[in-house]
């Protein structure tokens, strides 16, 4: 099965030692047009503390059934940071139009006294890809 996608890649050299990145920004997915969401929120408390965190997800097509991955790391709190990532759940239409996804899941465990934190929450509307 061959799925058309068109995008482009940007490409960056910051630093003075031959590193060089690229960037893949994908603007159509089998001929759909793609949007991501911003999400955040705050972690639950455990080992007597929080943690805020805050990003876009991946991309996905609009107009038709989708999840989208997404993947941050938390604010630095207590001397160490969790990585949160999963996937949404499917599409919730608004009633003035767009949609929203709920997540929900658990960190990564770390800490001094490794512990986890829950964390679930909605993303806001979709928008166009960055």
């Amino acid at each position: 099965m061959i799925i058309p996608v068109t995008g482009f890649v940007m490409g960056s050299s910051e630093d003075d030692d031959n590193h060089h990145s690229h960037k893949l920004y994908i603007t159509s997915w089998n001929g759909n047009p793609v949007h991501v969401h911003a999400f955040s929120g705050e972690t639950s408390i455990d080992d007597g503390h929080s943690h805020q965190y805050s990003s876009w997800t991946a991309p996905a097509p609009t107009g038709v059934p989708h999840v989208h991955g997404y993947q941050t790391v938390t604010s630095l709190n207590h001397g160490h940071t969790h990585l949160i990532q999963g996937t949404t759940g499917q599409a919730i239409a608004l009633p003035g139009g767009g949609h929203y996804h709920l997540f929900e899941g658990y960190t990564t465990i770390n800490g001094t006294h490794p512990h986890s934190h829950a964390y679930r929450g909605r993303t806001g509307n979709e928008v166009s890809s960055m």
